[in-house]
């Protein structure tokens, strides 16, 4: 079983991300969670969000978790939640952030020798660039298709348009266009 654990503030997208990213994964015949623990409903607050993935039914439905992806989608939260928390050995981290994954680390005294299992894409700049507002799931998941391998990036876009078909074009078009940046630009 694959489980990914996302940190982000309420009005982020982390929920959607979520849930998009569940819908995507039915697709494959895969069994999938997708669900979120709020702290507080008022946009800001601190959230998290979670994922399961796997090849049999899932009967686990508790929140704890050691994932196999930490998906941070506020910079601010790299720094100030436990995002270490209940990590495996081989947890991979995806960080949204403007510093280099150097001057990150050198932050983030719990990520200090996992510098193999880190990685950072500019979420929240590639989602004003590309959708024209700050709402960096979309290119967290761009990201996270690259790192995890989990889908060929063509399969996961056809898959999110299909997602996102109730929007407008304007914006299903943006999101593909953080999507594929953010998987092109993930290190």
């Amino acid at each position: 079983m694959t489980e990914i654990r996302w940190h982000s503030r309420a009005g982020q997208g982390a929920v959607s991300g979520a849930k998009g990213l569940g819908d995507v994964v039915a697709t494959t015949g895969k069994e999938v969670q997708a669900f979120a623990l709020y702290g507080s409903a008022k946009r800001g607050a601190a959230l998290r969000a979670y994922n399961r993935i796997s090849d049999e039914q899932i009967f686990n439905h508790a929140k704890f978790m050691n994932p196999d992806f930490v998906l941070v989608i506020d910079p601010a939260l790299a720094f100030t939640d436990s995002i270490e928390e209940n990590e495996k050995e081989s947890t991979k981290y995806i960080i949204t952030t403007h510093l280099s994954k150097e001057e990150l680390i050198a932050g983030i005294p719990a990520l200090q020798g996992k510098e193999d299992r880190v990685f950072i894409a500019d979420c929240v700049q590639i989602s004003l660039d590309e959708i024209g507002r700050s709402m960096p799931n979309a290119p967290m998941l761009g990201a996270f298709v690259k790192i995890s391998g989990m889908f060929e990036l063509d399969y996961f876009l056809e898959s999110m348009k299909r997602v996102l078909a109730k929007f407008p074009q304007k914006i299903i078009d943006g999101n593909m266009k953080a999507i594929t940046r953010a998987y092109n630009e993930v290190n």
